[in-house]
């Protein structure tokens, strides 16, 4: 049975004006199922965001094929949402306008927008936040407005792009313990880029690991941690023995030269 999302030989060079070309994406591969949470880490400017911007439909490959649900990505599509790390939240838009920004460019009815939004709202635990503005929130809720905003039109993939690394640490924490119970109640496929192997190895079914840029798939790691997660389980030898794994296989390529 083929996997839900598929990339292979996915090959991507920027070309800037009156410089060197850049070579992103070399040969890479990916498997992604249905319904599972997926993490890739990797060192800084090794191609990840460049491969969600392509899976998005923003970045075309110079060649390789990505297929989902057994149809190739041409371009962008309703089937496919991101959350990204800046909140992209419009500001003079409340909490209820936001979410239903992508519901309103569709020119869905203006009641099923708000149920739409009333409900995604409660889901990421905003209810009395409504009317409040961007300027009035902290940044976990700016983060929750995001993921609210990405829900709203009911993507079968969700895209994140390192969507906490702006929030302090105990926030981020929170918002992973959020991301895993709205994660399970929505059952989307998720693919979430990272920096953290803490976070890569709590939330994720398989982590990935890719090579330096030219970036490529290095390996790949089976989570078998039992869910539902808790917080504690940090601590256990099991987690830190697979983030010393994933360390070891990721230091090698931050290192080398």
């Amino acid at each position: 049975m083929s996997a839900y999302i598929q990339g292979r030989n996915v090959n991507l060079t920027f070309r800037p004006p009156n410089r060197r070309p850049v070579r992103a994406l070399q040969n890479f591969d990916i498997d992604v199922n249905e319904g599972e949470f997926l993490s890739i880490v990797g060192p800084s400017g090794c191609g990840k965001s460049t491969f969600l911007n392509v899976l998005l439909g923003l970045a075309k490959p110079d060649s390789g094929d990505i297929m989902l649900g057994g149809k190739r990505i041409e371009g962008p599509g309703t089937d496919r949402a991101m959350v990204f790390q800046e909140f992209g939240l419009l500001p003079w838009r409340t909490v209820q306008s936001n979410v239903e920004l992508g519901l309103e460019l569709k020119g869905v009815a203006t009641e099923t927008r708000r149920e739409v939004s009333q409900r995604l709202i409660e889901m990421v635990g905003l209810v009395g936040f409504e009317t409040h503005y961007p300027h009035e929130l902290s940044g976990g809720m700016k983060q929750r407005v995001g993921l609210a905003r990405a829900l709203a039109t009911d993507p079968d993939v969700l895209l994140m792009d390192e969507p906490f690394a702006a929030l302090d640490a105990q926030t981020r924490d929170l918002m992973q313990v959020e991301l895993l119970r709205i994660w399970q109640e929505a059952k989307k496929t998720v693919l979430f880029v990272t920096h953290q192997i803490d976070e890569a190895i709590y939330l994720s079914d398989r982590v990935m690991v890719m090579t330096k840029r030219p970036g490529q798939a290095k390996k790949i790691f089976a989570i078998d941690l039992p869910r539902p997660r808790d917080y504690e389980m940090r601590v256990t030898r099991e987690f830190n023995d697979l983030k010393l794994e994933i360390w070891n296989e990721l230091k090698d390529e931050i290192t080398s030269r």
